[in-house]
């Protein structure tokens, strides 16, 4: 993967990561990146065990805290007693992605289309982090953005798959097809199944926002529309399931 860039003005210094998978995901990742880790002061199982232990190996501090004193940092959420503060993955420009586009041999981005769930998000950047996408596109206005809460669906994919803020998605559609990339829309109506769709090549995989699906400014910036295959009573897959599945029908064309 091409480095990351440099921290740009008004990016976060720094970031928290939390729950027991996420931050032991970063630790064994992305060690360097970890400033500090928080634990509950009354958990000792071997999970916690394990953490600790991780930590400790890579050098990073370890301090026990009292469980309302994460509570109070976090909010009403399953931090699961551990926390970690760490340095941010930056995000992506377009000028970022284009440049990264340069090194990249038959490269496959997700575009999201006005995401807003960040558990969706969190699992998008978790699958496209296990297919080996380059990076992920989300649009700046009216679509989430990297939170906590996608942190931990993400279980550290947030921190090794970039995501890059555009301010106008069908624009950017429109350069990385200038930049030789196919951009295939998903749509449940669409003739073509993704299976007899050729993803080999460089491929945006575009989906759109939960429930509304793709907006027709973006579908029409698609060259080709694709469907998955549904054999149930259910209208439409849930965005992350579906962006799973076209992330893999893509890995599984070019060879697992």
């Amino acid at each position: 993967m091409p480095k990351s860039p440099e921290r740009t003005p008004g990016s976060p210094a720094h970031a928290t990561v939390y729950g027991l998978h996420a931050v032991r995901a970063m630790l064994e990742r992305h060690p360097e990146r970890i400033r500090a880790v928080h634990l509950a002061a009354h958990r000792d199982d071997p999970r916690m065990r394990q953490v600790e232990a991780l930590a400790h190996a890579a050098g990073r501090p370890v301090r026990r805290i009292e469980a309302q004193a994460l509570r109070a940092r976090l909010g009403d959420v399953a931090h699961q007693g551990v926390l970690a503060e760490i340095d941010p993955l930056p995000p992506w420009s377009e000028a970022d992605l284009l440049t990264a586009l340069e090194q990249a041999r038959a490269p496959l981005l997700l575009a999201l289309d006005g995401v807003q769930d960040p558990h969706n998000l969190g699992a998008c950047l978790r699958t496209a982090d296990a297919c080996g996408a380059l990076a992920v596109i989300v649009p700046r206005d009216r679509a989430v953005h990297v939170t906590p809460v996608v942190r931990k669906v993400a279980a550290g994919a947030a921190e090794s798959t970039p995501v890059v803020v555009v301010t106008n998605l069908s624009r950017s559609l429109g350069l990385l097809k200038e930049a030789g990339l196919w951009v295939i829309g998903a749509d449940a109506g669409a003739e073509q199944p993704a299976a007899a769709t050729d993803l080999t090549g460089g491929v945006v995989l575009v989906l759109g926002a939960e429930g509304s699906g793709l907006r027709q400014l973006t579908r029409q910036h698609c060259d080709r529309l694709v469907r998955l295959p549904s054999l149930g009573a259910v209208e439409s897959l849930n965005v992350s399931v579906a962006a799973g599945m076209l992330l893999y029908e893509a890995r599984r064309q070019r060879g697992g």
